[in-house]
This record gives C-alpha cells, structure tokens and sequence, in this order.
C-alpha cells in the first residue's frame, strides 16, 4: 500500500530513541521530510544525522517541551524550514514512577505539551494541501489499572489525552485535521524501561511477557508503522481512532 507520504511535512516529539525515533524512521523511508526534537541534544543530533543518511530534510532541535516558549518556538520554526506542517506527532512522557510529584511532571511533560502543540500547529495543519493529521502517542496503561499500571500517574494522565484527542477528533476535521491515538502496549528497546526491568526485575518482566497473547514485547517499528498509517491520506477517513499496538495484551471488547 502506497501510503501517499513521500513529501510530506511531520513533526516528531521525543525523537531521539525508542517509539518516537522508530516513527521519524518510518516517516523518512516513506519520503516524508522531519522536524524532531527531545530534550538531550546529543542522541538527539545521533538520531538526525541517522535520518539525514535516507537523503531528507531534516530539522533537529533539544528542548524541553514543558517550556511554552521553547515549544511554540519549535513548532514555528519547523513549519518554516519544511514550508508548513502535514502531520504532527507528540510522544514524549515524563515516566511512570509512584512518587508524589510525579503527577505534577506528568501534567506538565505529557498533558500541557499536547494540549499547547495542537494549538500552536492548528494553522499550519489546517492550511496542508494534503490535510492535517495529529497522532497521539498514549498507552495501554491509560486504558487498565493492572500491572504495570497501577495507582500512578502516567495512566490517568495519558487518559486524560486520551479524552482531549478523542474530542478534537470530532472539532478539527471541520478544518481539514484528523486526530488520531496509538496506544502501545509493553515495548522493549535497548536502554529502555522494559530492557531494564529484564535485568533488574526478571520475575515482573516475566509476569508481563506471560500476559501478553503473542509470547513477546513489543518492538519500536511496530509501533511507527501504525503511526505511519494512521496519520497518512491512506487513512484519510479515519479521526478519533485509539489503535492498541499491543500485542493483545490488554482484555478487552
């Protein structure tokens, strides 16, 4: 399937590694052109220059998402170094631990970002010829309150995103933008959490992969491609979505 991407105009959020460098891969291959940023600059230039290798633009910039200005900045200066904005992907988190200002850093890495890029890339979405498209990179956890969930705030908090997408997804199409979610599942990367509960917490790794139908994690590209697809024209009839990459691990209808 000819996914209709190549020229296309995306934004990426927390590209330096895992699920959100897996996307801009993806995106690339399909010969779309990148504007990506995360907060640590080196991995970050890694990943850009690793991108740059497939012979597109793109734009790389470290910042913390949490910061408006530093945002706003981002998504305006993407939209001119690409001449405009097709698709715009957030995914970044602040984690899942249980300690008490953990909520705080969610709201502010995870739900304020969201919430202030749509805005700042509604113009530019609304004016692609291709029409906008806005994925949302969210969580099973957001979906159950079983392991590894539980009572801590990245669920509630990427449910909350979950709401707010699935709302946009009725309002935006009116200006030409869908609105879609991917919720993955557990996914394991080199230096990522769930490598690092393999080693440091078998038996919980073990209690996970168990529970999941398909007898493994999941992998980053598995991810990206259905990412790829729900923001490309291929899906053009598509907005409010929450597509599970999940290996079926989560019960449900």
């Amino acid at each position: 399937m000819d996914l209709e991407l190549d020229g296309a105009r995306v934004v990426v959020t927390g590209a330096s590694r895992g699920i959100g460098r897996a996307i801009a891969g993806v995106f690339a291959g399909e010969g779309a052109d990148l504007a990506i940023c995360a907060r640590s600059a080196e991995p970050l230039e890694q990943a850009a220059e690793e991108l740059r290798g497939t012979g597109r633009t793109v734009i790389a910039e470290a910042l913390d998402v949490a910061d408006p200005a530093a945002l706003r900045g981002f998504v305006d200066r993407a939209a001119t170094g690409l001449g405009g904005i097709d698709v715009l992907v957030s995914n970044v988190s602040a984690g899942s631990s249980a300690t008490p200002d953990q909520w705080e850093r969610n709201v502010a890495t995870d739900l304020m970002p969201f919430v202030r890029m749509c805005e700042y890339a509604e113009p530019y979405l609304a004016a692609s010829s291709r029409g906008g498209s806005i994925v949302l990179i969210s969580t099973t956890s957001a979906l159950h309150t079983g392991p590894p969930s539980g009572p801590k705030a990245y669920g509630p908090v990427k449910a909350a995103l979950n709401h707010y997408a699935a709302s946009l997804a009725r309002t935006l199409p009116a200006k030409g933008i869908r609105v879609n979610t991917v919720s993955p599942g557990p996914i394991e990367f080199e230096g990522g959490g769930w490598a690092r509960r393999r080693t440091d917490a078998p038996d919980f790794y073990e209690s996970i992969r168990s529970a999941i139908p398909m007898g493994r994690l999941g992998r980053p590209e598995e991810v990206a491609r259905a990412v790829a697809f729900l923001a490309s024209p291929a899906a053009s009839f598509i907005t409010g979505a929450n597509l599970v990459v999940d290996g079926g691990f989560v019960d449900r209808i």
